[in-house]
């Protein structure tokens, strides 16, 4: 059967967004494992993804989860990586010491290392220095979150996106009854004694709310097993009533942790949400 005017034009049009869909993917210059800092003689890699043009470009730089134990600067956010490429984004994806070799706050100084590096090769990368982000996701969302709240003049960011990160461990962990294991390791506490709970409130975000802190994107599952969705909603009341601007972004029914999101086409609704959050916030 023939095809009309109007059929042809539509098909040119859909062939037309699949190669421009390929070439937004394809334009851009991939590094891997180089060196962003040795603290203690202990290598740490970042991978760089740069878009092609002149730029300057606003900037991510992602950090991974996995309890503060466990992952690497590949593992649990590779997600949000083509969507940040397809995006338009530069984008650093980090390894930082783990614990419990690494314990508090070695993993939050290597996060505010990387922002530091990104803004020292701003120029080499194309990166907007006025225009960084910071990404994180569970343990990685305590980590960018903590630096987001305790910004110098080297590692303030222009915005922070925390995925299901805790962000008042205290709350957290009285609820529980008891210190977990993956705590325990990162802080060197074991009991909510005197000492536990101020070691826990030392590494709680919440305690450094102020004002002038960058806007926050909370994006968080409403059954989270691992970290309570309340997290969220309560850091960023807290976030608010101190001045500053935060959002958050509930994904209804959705559990602990991205890669499960990707097998239910009604939790990765935020990728759109961080897109759109990230150039409103960015531009």
């Amino acid at each position: 059967m023939a095809l009309t005017a109007c059929d042809r034009l539509r098909r040119m049009r859909r062939l037309l967004l699949v190669c421009v869909s390929f070439l937004t993917l394809a334009g851009a210059e991939e590094k891997n494992d180089i060196e962003f800092a040795r603290p203690g003689g202990v290598p740490l890699t970042l991978d760089a993804s740069v878009p092609e043009g002149k730029g300057p470009f606003a900037a991510v730089i992602v950090v991974h989860g996995g309890g503060w134990q466990n992952g690497t600067k590949r593992s649990y956010d590779k997600p949000l990586l083509p969507v940040l490429t397809e995006a338009g984004f530069a984008w650093f994806t980090i390894n930082y010491r783990l614990a419990p070799q690494h314990k508090y706050p070695a993993a939050v100084e290597d996060v505010e290392a990387a922002v530091r590096w990104v803004r020292q090769h701003a120029k080499e990368y194309k990166v907007d220095v006025k225009r960084i982000a910071l990404m994180g996701e569970s343990a990685g969302g305590h980590l960018v979150a903590m630096v987001g709240v305790r910004p110098t003049k080297e590692t303030r960011v222009a915005a922070v996106v925390d995925f299901y990160g805790p962000h008042d461990l205290y709350k957290r962990e009285s609820e529980r009854g008891e210190v977990g294991k993956n705590l325990s390791q990162f802080l060197g506490v074991a009991k909510l004694d005197a000492a536990g709970i101020a070691k826990l409130k030392e590494a709680s975000p919440v305690t450094y709310v102020k004002k002038g802190l960058p806007p926050f994107l909370f994006i968080h599952g409403t059954k989270d097993a691992a970290v309570p969705y309340n997290q969220s909603p309560l850091m960023c009341e807290k976030l608010k009533a101190a001045g500053n601007r935060c959002e958050v972004f509930t994904v209804e029914g959705a559990p602990h942790g991205i890669g499960a999101w990707e097998k239910n086409p009604e939790w990765t609704g935020y990728k759109k949400k961080m897109v759109e959050w990230l150039k409103a916030t960015l531009r």
